[in-house]
């Protein structure tokens, strides 16, 4: 009979409890053993959630999580929460982990290992950082500690640092508990990944929901009161902006210290570099999902680092396939996210303007504004949509959509388009759905597709 292998899982949110799963379906625990540590006392929760959590849109933590520990162990995993491994010893095929109570130490050996040790939020060192008051928000626990500064009874003036998604939505999420909010952000509009000309359509209805943004600003330091605890922020132009609590919205960065003490591959950004089933390159015993990972972007050929969810699971699915025996790959993403801020959708997929030109594309764009329904059917919304095509072939290069509901999820029409490789010309011939509450007789998309349409035919004269 052979003998029992081992699989260590370092992280036990989306993708390592994914893998995990994954892996324990197809192989029952006399083949495979699986132990997985988890710094925090979470598991298998939606990140994504918090923000709603903090709003009041969600009642509490629990219902932002999928599956406990307890139910993970109940299906044959050895979970390990509240243990954080500190080393990888490659050579020796173990890990060192550390209770994080006790602080008591040991090693554990591996036949197969996955990292998915997420990201974590961008804390810049600036004096102050490390305040009372002063969160990031990437885990339930970060939650948790924010709610806790939020409850305090004292606290009433909000300053959120970065104009991201996180930063955006954070933003909301504090107006709607009733707090005077002020987001600084260094570029000339919100929410970078869009064009600026979009950004500017979010900075409007943030300003309209009683949100103060600053643009250009550039934060030095973290200003503290007598107790140490957060009272302004300050920024290079010489401003100080009250604060009773600071949310940090910079953006996330692979947490992969762990990696790169182990001599694993790292890309630009800094996110473990995979093949299709997501191997760590040159290493065929090691695999790597989730945040802490960059995957290949099918529209410019580049990997990035797209920290989300919907990879992240996915990453799980494929990554426990191979290690319980079967076969799968994630053949890469085409950067398709949706947000919102009050009543306005907010959705983006493939290459902005800056990204198609640090490519070296030639490109077009059509900007169109439409209405989310039938313009006369009762309660229609203002929708501007804008689109990137390759000058010369004509193939989709990028889709953005802001606008009223409904508007949003319009971007997986182009999250499909890009993925095929369509032209703008192909996707003026889809055949979508239509009646007056759903769109007008010529949905956005098509419209902006018929324009961009034109300006590649006027390019090429």
């Amino acid at each position: 009979m052979a003998a029992t292998e081992r699989l260590v899982v370092v992280g036990g949110d989306a993708a390592g409890m994914s893998a995990a799963s994954q892996a324990r379906r197809l192989k029952g625990p006399a083949e495979l053993e699986i132990v997985a540590f988890e710094r925090s006392h979470f598991t298998s929760y939606s990140a994504c959630g918090i923000p709603y959590w903090i709003g009041g849109a969600v009642a509490g933590p629990d219902e932002l999580i999928a599956r406990t520990p307890e139910e993970h162990r109940a299906r044959g995993i050895d979970l390990r929460t509240g243990t954080e491994v500190v080393e990888l010893d490659l050579a020796g095929q173990r890990v060192r982990a550390r209770d994080l109570e006790s602080g008591s130490e040991s090693w554990t050996g591996y036949d197969r290992l996955v990292l998915a040790t997420g990201a974590r939020p961008v804390r810049p060192a600036l004096p102050g950082i490390d305040a009372q008051g002063v969160h990031g928000v990437q885990s339930l626990d970060d939650g948790q500690r924010l709610m806790d500064t939020l409850e305090r009874g004292d606290v009433r003036r909000a300053v959120v640092v970065g104009a991201g998604y996180i930063g955006v939505e954070m933003a909301e999420a504090l107006v709607l508990r009733g707090f005077e909010v002020t987001v600084l952000h260094r570029g000339a509009q919100p929410m970078a990944t869009l064009d600026p000309d979009m950004g500017g359509l979010v900075h409007a209805a943030m300003n309209a929901m009683g949100i103060r943004t600053v643009a250009g600003a550039e934060v030095t330091k973290i200003l503290t009161d007598e107790e140490g605890r957060a009272r302004a922020v300050a920024t290079a132009a010489g401003e100080e902006y009250p604060a009773d609590v600071v949310v940090l919205g910079i953006g996330v960065e692979p947490r992969t210290a762990l990696a790169r003490a182990a001599g694993l591959p790292l890309g630009e950004s800094g996110g473990l570099l995979t093949d299709l089933a997501m191997r760590v390159r040159g290493h065929e015993n090691v695999w790597a999902g989730g945040d802490c990972v960059e995957v290949l972007d099918l529209v410019s050929g580049r990997t990035r680092h797209i920290p989300l969810g919907t990879h992240a699971n996915k990453h799980g699915q494929v990554i426990g396939s191979g290690v319980g025996g079967g076969y799968a790959t994630f053949p890469g993403v085409v950067g398709t996210a949706v947000s919102k801020v009050c009543d306005l959708e907010i959705a983006r997929t493939g290459l902005r303007e800056r990204d198609a030109r640090e490519v070296g594309l030639r490109f077009v764009t059509s900007t169109i504004r439409s209405t989310n329904t039938a313009g006369y059917y009762p309660g229609a919304a203002e929708m501007t949509v804008k689109m990137l095509a390759e000058q010369r072939s004509g193939r989709l290069l990028g889709v953005q959509i802001v606008g009223g509901a409904g508007s949003a999820k319009r971007v997986d029409i182009a999250a499909v388009a890009l993925t095929a490789g369509m032209t703008v010309d192909q996707v003026v011939s889809l055949d979508l759905g239509y009646a007056p509450p759903f769109s007008p007789v010529w949905d956005p998309v098509l419209v902006a597709a018929r324009k961009a349409v034109a300006a590649v035919r006027s390019a090429g004269v």
